[in-house]
């Protein structure tokens, strides 16, 4: 290793120590998280300057990312047992089981109807920046993709949506917990809440027996949330090292090439964030309040660009900072994680779809294409889970459905990591909206109670 690359890999550690020392002597995580975010977007900065210094990223970035990487890796492994006991526990809990019903009636109801916002926010920033995909250059990275998503489109399209619903039945649950199908965390919320109510029917049938399952299930929860605790301690560190990794690998140089695409995408993605405000607000919530308990949450989400790996913080903010019942912040999360995403499934296709169609002299302000584009989109949300999750493969379902050629996803793959950040953190908070609109809503009506009093 040159000298210059082991000096910085040593400041790199040397940095931790008085992060850890900064997170310490603080009771909540979101200042440690800040200044992991910072010292990341510093040291990022570091290495990109570093390379005329004769330092080689390469060799640092692995070191790098190995703590990043496991820390994801460890949120990703706490998704199942983290879904299917804190579903099972909130369904045991409720007293009314029309309440589950209720709750994922209204989740699903403000994630779809914020992606058809989105969408349609979508369309307009496109719109107003001129956008469009005549004159985007290929390269030898971006016709690898091209080939790529041609090999993919098959398995996307020949999906009907009876197909992908059918896939958020379990087929096997081991399979399920272990994440072998794209749709596992819905399976595993349909399993617990199976196994919840079977729980149910025995305490009414047998309350002896039913005493235990319900103690079982409370002990498992209690030692569940200690292991979540666990992980989440290392979340400023894991943030530090993401943030880092992702400044040092970013190229300015495509970023400048695509700079109207990607101000206009990040127009949007705020766009949206103050729409979620104003839902918030318009139903007695102080978005400020809202955000200042919510921003570690987005913060992580962005340097991971991981809606699934952000349940376990999602799930713990929503019931320790935002007082929503475990059963409304499960629920919301798990959802959130693999439907109705207003950034990868809203924004971003139809975004796509106006730069395509404008060459092909489509006006996208027509109101039947723009209705069946908004369609489209609200009905491809909720099953991009079936096909792979992600932007990518949203634009893989909604660019053919609206007769639409998919070259354009591949040729903006220079600066697909920077706007995924962006629009994982959009994902996580329409989740997080979703679980507090839906509190205020049912919480009174339904008696789930709030998170500090379950």
């Amino acid at each position: 290793m040159h000298f210059s690359s082991l000096f910085l890999l040593l400041l790199f550690a040397f940095l931790l120590w008085p992060l850890n020392r900064w997170h310490r002597s603080r009771d909540s995580l979101a200042p440690a998280v800040f200044a992991g975010l910072l010292l990341g977007v510093l040291f990022g900065g570091l290495l990109q300057l570093a390379r005329s210094w004769g330092a080689v990223p390469a060799e640092i970035l692995p070191w790098i990312d190995m703590l990043g990487d496991s820390y994801v890796n460890l949120l990703h492994l706490l998704v199942m047992p983290l879904v299917l006991i804190s579903i099972l526990a909130a369904v045991v809990k409720v007293s009314h089981t029309q309440a589950l019903g209720k709750i994922s009636v209204s989740v699903l109801a403000v994630l779809l109807g914020t992606t058809a916002i989105a969408a349609l926010v979508g369309v307009s920033m496109a719109k107003l920046f001129g956008l469009s995909a005549a004159g985007l250059v290929e390269g030898a990275r971006e016709a690898a993709r091209v080939t790529e998503l041609n090999e993919r489109i098959g398995r996307v399209t020949d999906l009907s949506i009876p197909e992908m619903l059918t896939s958020f039945i379990p087929e096997n649950i081991f399979a399920d917990l272990a994440g072998a199908r794209d749709t596992s965390v819905i399976a595993v919320v349909v399993f617990a809440v199976l196994l919840g109510l079977a729980a149910l029917a025995v305490r009414r049938e047998f309350p002896e027996e039913g005493a235990q399952i319900e103690r079982f299930v409370h002990v498992t929860q209690v030692w569940v949330m200690k292991l979540v605790r666990l992980v989440m301690a290392f979340t400023p560190y894991g943030v530090m090292a993401l943030v880092a990794s992702l400044i040092a690998n970013s190229s300015w140089a495509d970023i400048v090439n695509l700079f109207s695409f990607v101000v206009a995408s990040f127009a949007a993605i705020a766009i949206m964030f103050l729409v979620h405000g104003l839902l918030l607000l318009v139903n007695g919530i102080s978005p400020l309040h809202y955000f200042a308990k919510v921003w570690p949450v987005l913060v992580f989400a962005f340097s991971s660009r991981s809606s699934a790996a952000t349940i376990p913080l999602n799930v713990e903010t929503q019931v320790d900072e935002l007082r929503n019942s475990p059963a409304i912040a499960n629920f919301s999360a798990s959802f959130g994680a693999t439907i109705g995403q207003n950034g990868c499934a809203g924004i971003y296709p139809a975004m796509l779809a106006v730069m395509v169609a404008v060459p092909m002299g489509i006006n996208v302000l027509d109101p039947v294409w723009l209705a069946t584009l908004v369609g489209v989109v609200v009905i491809s949300s909720f099953g991009i889970a079936g096909v792979g999750g992600g932007a990518t493969f949203a634009a893989l379902v909604v660019l053919p459905a609206m007769g639409l050629p998919v070259t354009i996803a591949a040729l903006l793959i220079s600066v697909e990591p920077l706007i995924d950040m962006a629009r994982t953190a959009l994902n996580v908070n329409g989740a997080m909206t979703a679980g507090t609109l839906t509190q205020r809503w049912l919480g009174d009506e339904l008696g789930v109670p709030e998170g500090g009093e379950a």
